[in-house]
């Protein structure tokens, strides 16, 4: 039989139906009636006949179509089935492509997602993600070491901003954390990069610390003349000095006003675990007004556009500018280093209580699963009372001039 030709299989027409041309060592051609031209191999195995694809003319030529048929052959006379070791080289692949870092990173921003994180969290993860995703987004996530991450990070630290970047190490690092859970890696190449990175000059945030000053503000707040719902918003802010957001965004649902407790669900909080604030008889005295008045809303603090949301979270700092504040000099944020400065001066708390109360991370685990335990609720409660009355008491200096022996 004459060798066949590329220009052979090329002149091939479709006919009634589908019909087969051979070329050589078990290789053909399939001609289906709609005109499509199929490279075939047909070979045995451990004694059944079997086909396998090589691809679809013209994009696979003549020639590619001889070299697969001879790399199946190749594979045969080792005691491989074909078929077999493509659809494995297919598991292999998908697998590959599942476990890139970006893969993984998705799967772990999902997981953030579904656990509650909110739109604005999980957008400045994203953006921080969206860094090594352009460099090494596409790799096998346990082939990334830790010198490609650090050439990442100080492409970020040569624009100067070198807080996003230890922030984007810590982000990188859940990432490895997710893949080792998961199977996927077996160490977090981050770890190595401690002290490899330019330290971020740390800005605090605004706060006053000085009793005069902090009755000062106390004062102001009472005579705010702005809508109802800042003002009460902000007279409970320093009794409870929980986060902003968590302050802004609380419900109704969540108290016991009978009870005098406040609890805030783990999907709220920063660290992801449920938290408990004591509430003052000056704290449910505000509260109880302020039911009067928002009690059919979902939310303590509706907004003033809708009922349905709560204010923004920019309306507290907005009334403290129209107080007179700017915002070098108090920020709501602030309230709590005010609340942690002047307890911890105190020296009648313990620091753990008034970690605990401030939902801070533990320092370690140990630590962590004792506080957890414990959370030091009765103390807490005889603290946060003593801060109520010390905030009455710091309103007062200024307003009553003391009279000497």
């Amino acid at each position: 039989m004459p060798v066949k030709n590329d220009t052979y299989f090329r002149h091939l027409k479709a006919g009634d139906k589908d019909y087969k041309r051979s070329d050589s060592g078990g290789l053909f051609m399939l001609v289906t009636k709609t005109g499509s031209k199929l490279w075939r191999y047909a070979y045995n195995f451990d004694s059944k006949q079997k086909l396998l694809a090589l691809g679809q003319y013209p994009v696979t030529s003549l020639a590619d179509a001889r070299i697969k048929r001879d790399d199946a052959k190749k594979l045969l006379s080792e005691g491989i089935d074909p078929s077999v070791n493509r659809k494995e080289e297919r598991r292999n692949a998908r697998m590959a492509r599942a476990n890139t870092f970006e893969a993984v990173a998705k799967e772990l921003m999902d997981k953030f997602e579904a656990e509650g994180d909110a739109p604005k969290t999980l957008k400045k993860k994203q953006w921080l993600l969206d860094f090594a995703n352009k460099e090494f987004g596409k790799r096998p996530i346990a082939e990334i070491k830790a010198p490609e991450i650090l050439d990442a990070l100080r492409k970020i630290e040569k624009r100067g901003r070198h807080e996003t970047a230890t922030r984007a190490r810590g982000t990188i690092g859940a990432v490895f954390r997710f893949a080792i859970a998961t199977g996927r890696a077996e160490r977090d190449p981050t770890a190595d990069l401690r002290g490899a990175l330019i330290t971020p000059t740390v800005t605090h945030r605004a706060t006053i610390v000085e009793p005069k000053a902090v009755g000062a503000l106390l004062r102001a707040i009472d005579g705010f003349e702005g809508h109802a719902v800042t003002r009460y918003a902000l007279k409970l802010a320093p009794l409870v000095f929980v986060r902003p957001g968590e302050l802004r965004q609380a419900e109704w649902a969540e108290f016991d006003l009978t009870g005098a407790e406040w609890r805030i669900p783990a999907k709220k909080m920063k660290m992801r675990r449920p938290h408990r604030v004591p509430l003052t008889h000056q704290a449910l005295a505000i509260l109880r007004d302020l039911q009067q008045i928002t009690g059919g809303s979902k939310y303590l603090f509706p907004s003033v556009r809708s009922w349905h949301r709560p204010i923004s979270d920019n309306t507290l700092n907005a009334a403290l500018r129209r107080l007179g504040y700017d915002k070098t000099e108090l920020t709501v944020h602030g309230l709590r280093s005010t609340a942690s400065t002047l307890l911890n001066e105190s020296g009648k708390w313990h620091a753990d209580a008034i970690e605990r109360q401030l939902a801070h991370q533990e320092a370690n685990e140990i630590r962590g699963a004792y506080t957890h335990a414990a959370e030091f609720w009765q103390e807490r409660v005889r603290m946060m009372r003593w801060w109520a009355d010390e905030l009455d008491r710091m309103k007062e200096i200024g307003r009553v001039i003391k009279m000497s022996a």
